[in-house]
């Protein structure tokens, strides 16, 4: 039996598997969630340290061990994000990741509210392209009827309108038949009544 049977080295590599993207919207959401409540964790121990380097005078941080990371967010909680990710079309994941990541630095959250304002931008999100759906639906709707109307313009009536007889009276035809008519211009063709 030879050595290189006990490993993987002659076995093609394994393609990436055909995900749902909506499965990777909601992988990738929750991967930066994990990484800014992290981060938030970190800073929250930073910001600690300096207080109690200034309330004490001495660093005693080189002494002190953290676990990898103490906060975690609840199962059901969480699950209530992931369904929340769901919603979120592939095309809104980079915009998603960057609102969150500008409310972050904006408000500098405790570990504790990262997930709240985390779904905030969710429901924002959804809201949004809620709405974009709502308009294209509208959109859709206005060309139909546009193009239904379009068709009844297009129909010629039979009757004619002559704009110059009238059986209406005005102050203007009366003053008209008093004077003469001016000759037109030869590329002007001559209008006359005919009564």
């Amino acid at each position: 039996m030879s050595l290189a049977s006990w490993f993987r080295w002659n076995e093609p590599p394994n393609r990436i598997s055909q995900r749902n993207p909506t499965e990777m919207v909601v992988e990738t959401l929750m991967m930066e969630l994990s990484w800014q409540t992290k981060q938030a964790e970190k800073q929250q121990r930073e910001r600690e340290n300096e207080y109690r380097k200034i309330k004490t005078g001495v660093d005693y941080g080189w002494l002190v061990s953290y676990p990898k990371q103490s906060y975690d967010i609840s199962p059901g909680e969480r699950l209530q994000l992931e369904d929340m990710c769901t919603k979120i079309h592939p095309s809104y994941c980079g915009p998603v990741i960057l609102r969150f990541r500008q409310l972050i630095a904006e408000y500098e959250p405790e570990v504790q509210e990262v997930s709240r304002l985390f779904r905030s931008v969710l429901q924002e999100a959804a809201e949004k392209i809620k709405e974009e759906e709502e308009a294209k639906k509208l959109a859709r709707q206005w060309n139909t009827k546009n193009k239904t109307s379009l068709s009844l313009t297009t129909f010629k009536s039979r009757s004619r309108i002559s704009p110059f007889i009238s059986d209406i009276k005005t102050i203007s035809e009366d003053v008209e038949r008093g004077t003469q008519p001016t000759r037109r211009v030869w590329s002007m063709p001559e209008f006359r009544n005919a009564k």
